[in-house]
């Protein structure tokens, strides 16, 4: 069985595919394609960037690499809620990846408390 990190690691980067593949669908527009931009920088960005927390050599480190990841999930959410606000995403095809952008966002800031709050933070077995 793996672990919660190695799950994770698993599932932002599954996010990052998906968020990829809504980029690659969007209309041809030119405010369809620069949030696209946006949400693609950022929502790649959350894999990478929890790649990196996993690798923290320290607790300052943790904290502080989580917390740019948790800044990276929360800017994905806020262009993919714009992209279903502003009618170029229909809200109903956007529902499974702004839940799981949602959840990821959840998941990543509740580690940065527990971590300032002097746990680990790291999510293990």
């Amino acid at each position: 069985m793996r672990t919660q990190p190695e799950q994770l690691r698993e599932r932002t980067k599954q996010f990052a595919i998906r968020v990829v593949k809504l980029f690659r669908s969007l209309p041809k527009s030119d405010e369809a394609r620069i949030m696209g931009k946006q949400v693609l920088r950022a929502g790649t960005s959350v894999a990478a960037n929890y790649r990196a927390v996993c690798r923290a050599r320290s607790r300052a480190e943790f904290i502080s690499k989580v917390g740019v990841t948790v800044e990276e999930a929360d800017e994905t959410v806020f262009w993919l809620e714009l992209l279903v606000e502003t009618g170029i995403v229909p809200k109903d095809r956007m529902q499974g990846l702004l839940a799981e952008a949602n959840e990821l966002l959840a998941i990543l800031a509740a580690s940065q408390r527990t971590a300032r709050a002097g746990g680990t933070g790291k999510m293990t077995q």
